[in-house]
């Protein structure tokens, strides 16, 4: 079976590879097709791949080229992990927002919404294309904002492209260690957006231990989540919530943090990155090596600025080894081989809740097998996430609608209706900032 990697040159592709590596069985990929716009990625990152497979036995076969659509003909999955705008654009994102004194994350708020308009028309391309060239291909998205580019692909491959995050996987993994559970025996209730979502249970043997664990304010702080938030709050809302709500419920110090920073997020792994595809081609060198050695940094400082505004301090030694390519390589071995498990994942909202219409994008476990995947039946979020929830998938929408038709306007309504984003002049001249840092959104008019 064939896997096609888009965005083949990124730093993450070599933990997808180690997964396949240990792989076994039929219908376990043969063969791993990278693509990218950037062929010296390309070939730095394949080097590593090769280091990777030295004395493994049947290593799938890695080809590397810059042709989309020779990328894209024959694959059984397409892994879509693109950057449109590189970390370049990232690192602009951040630089725009905050000189308006607004967030300019990756996925959340006023740099969600840039890194969104710029990737959509991107990704819609590319599901046209795999839609004509690989009808029967199966398409997992990891390219952020992950629920915004699942939603838009998905209005043109259904139900064949499924969103994934290693980010509720994480936090379910923390929670079930925190009540001494085994992470592979529970079953995580959790609800909501990528990148906004809340474990409302977590049940083993069928019992949810959760209100165990809000019960005691001791084991509420021993994990991440508990110390980023503080164990108090986390007990008031009666849910854990993803990470990234840190943005929302601590926007004003996350903000200063970030302001204070030597670094955005997104200029340290601009610059960090630069000296690993510098490295891994130098000769002589390993490049696995300097993968490893830029990997173990890179997860040492995630969401750095948003620690220190809390004082949760360093990461956990079990919270460095990432999970994305777990979830990716259980979702096609549950597809290809229909071996039936239950994953978290963006796909459909369909029915499952209510406040949302049928064709939302929402992130919520899945009953995955060979005809895809299927959201649980879940209750109702509580009010405040609901409005949070409701107003922040109306701002995809609009990103979507701008993305479609190229108007300015409805961009900046999309800035503007944000809930981390307080004025439209705000909105107004981000877009104004963001037209003129970025050219991919040059189609504003």
């Amino acid at each position: 079976m064939r896997l096609t990697i888009l965005g083949g040159g990124g730093f993450r592709v070599p933990l997808v590879y180690g997964a396949l590596l240990g792989d076994r069985g039929e219908g376990r990929v043969t063969e791993v097709v990278l693509h990218d716009v950037d062929a010296g990625r390309l070939d730095a990152v394949t080097r590593v791949l090769a280091e990777q497979a030295d004395g493994v036995p049947d290593a799938p076969a890695v080809r590397a080229t810059t042709d989309l659509d020779d990328a894209l003909r024959g694959a059984g999955f397409v892994f879509s992990a693109i950057r449109v705008g590189g970390l370049r654009g990232r690192a602009e994102d951040e630089r725009v927002a905050l000189a308006e004194g607004v967030l300019g994350q990756e996925t959340v708020g006023a740099g969600g919404i840039a890194y969104g308009l710029r990737t959509v028309p991107v990704a819609v391309d590319i599901a046209r294309r795999v839609a004509r060239l690989a009808p029967d291909a199966w398409v997992i998205n990891f390219t952020n904002p992950a629920g915004l580019v699942t939603e838009a692909m998905s209005r043109y491959l259904g139900d064949r492209v499924i969103g994934i995050c290693d980010s509720p996987v994480g936090l379910g993994r923390r929670v079930a260690r925190a009540l001494g559970a085994d992470p592979r025996e529970a079953f995580v209730d959790y609800v909501g957006l990528n990148h906004l979502g809340w474990v409302r249970g977590l049940r083993v043997a069928g019992r949810d231990e959760l209100p165990r664990l809000l019960a005691d304010l001791d084991r509420l702080g021993s994990f991440e989540e508990g110390r980023l938030f503080g164990p108090e709050w986390l007990r008031s809302l009666g849910a854990i919530p993803n990470e990234y709500l840190h943005y929302y419920y601590f926007n004003r110090e996350t903000v200063r943090a970030y302001q204070e920073a030597e670094l955005t997020r997104g200029a340290f792994l601009r610059d960090q990155q630069a000296r690993f595809y510098t490295d891994a081609l130098r000769p002589g060198g390993s490049a696995l090596r300097a993968w490893e050695d830029t990997r173990a940094e890179r997860e040492a400082t995630y969401m750095a600025e948003n620690r220190e505004s809390a004082g949760a301090g360093e990461r956990e030694e079990e919270d460095l080894s990432g999970g994305y390519e777990q979830v990716a390589l259980a979702l096609m071995r549950a597809v290809a081989r229909d071996e039936r498990t239950t994953l978290i994942l963006n796909v459909r909202n369909r029915a499952t809740l209510a406040a949302l219409d049928a064709d939302a994008v929402i992130e919520v476990p899945c009953l995955v097998g060979a005809d895809g995947a299927h959201p649980l039946a879940t209750d109702p979020l509580p009010a405040h996430a609901t409005g949070l929830v409701c107003s922040v998938k109306a701002v995809e929408r609009e990103v979507l609608s701008a993305a479609e038709s190229g108007s300015r306007e409805t961009a900046v309504k999309a800035f503007a209706l944000h809930p981390l984003v307080d004025s439209v002049n705000v909105a107004r001249r981000l877009v104004d900032g963001y037209t003129a840092a970025h050219p991919e959104l040059a189609y504003l008019k």
